[in-house]
């Protein structure tokens, strides 16, 4: 049996085997009780933005870096882009609504995310000496990635692309050790110190990292 998250809403998540009755779960998670209390108050500690209003002038967040979004009005296809390292513009048609507005800068965040990954894959791939079979992108409440070992997918949350590169390495790489290791005990915090030894400093990065409007974790 094992914890297998803490939500940002303080509810805990609990894997166990069918024959372990209620009782022997209850006491595995009293014995876990430190964990969950540090884990719960890390997520209240952490610092959220307020709902994106997708306006000029409000702060938004690409590759771990602050920017700036300007709105450009103007007839044509929608586009995003970085302007002068300061600025995210973002050019839609006239009427275009708050939700659009989100939904075009969303794409542009996965088609961003998307060019990074392969380099990733080669890279890590060979070090960690295993084959991913295919790596999709979607927003996620509760995980920065996931690993479906039987398929050999991974899933990164799209909120990754916010976030420093080296944060998005440490998920990445943390879900290809899962192919190696499926839980996360001592041979698969063995196998993240031989690949990544820094791992846990990317995690405390992540971890400080601004939370979206919609909550996340890892």
């Amino acid at each position: 049996m094992h914890i297998s998250r803490v939500h940002t809403d303080g509810q805990v998540r609990v894997s166990a085997p069918r024959h372990l009755d209620d009782e022997a779960i209850r006491l595995a998670v009293v014995s876990r009780l430190g964990w969950i209390h540090r884990h719960r108050q890390r997520f209240a500690e952490q610092a959220r933005q307020s709902q994106r209003e997708m306006v000029s002038g409000e702060s938004h967040y690409f590759a771990g870096q602050r920017y700036r979004l300007d709105v450009v009005i103007r007839a044509g296809r929608p586009a995003v882009r970085i302007r002068n390292n300061a600025y995210i513009e973002l050019a839609v048609p006239p009427d275009t609504d708050r939700a659009a507005r989100e939904r075009v800068l969303e794409r542009w965040y996965r088609a961003e995310l998307r060019e990074r990954i392969p380099p990733l894959l080669e890279k890590w791939g060979l070090m960690i000496g295993v084959e991913v079979g295919e790596v999709r992108i979607k927003k996620m409440k509760t995980l920065w990635g996931s690993c479906n070992i039987e398929a050999r997918r991974i899933w990164l949350n799209l909120e990754l692309m916010k976030k420093p590169p080296q944060c998005l390495e440490y998920i990445l790489v943390h879900e290809m050790v899962h192919l190696l290791e499926r839980h996360h005990n001592e041979r698969f915090q063995a196998l993240m110190d031989r690949f990544l030894p820094d791992w846990r400093l990317r995690r405390d990065e992540l971890n400080r990292a601004p939370l979206a409007h919609a909550e996340w974790e890892y």
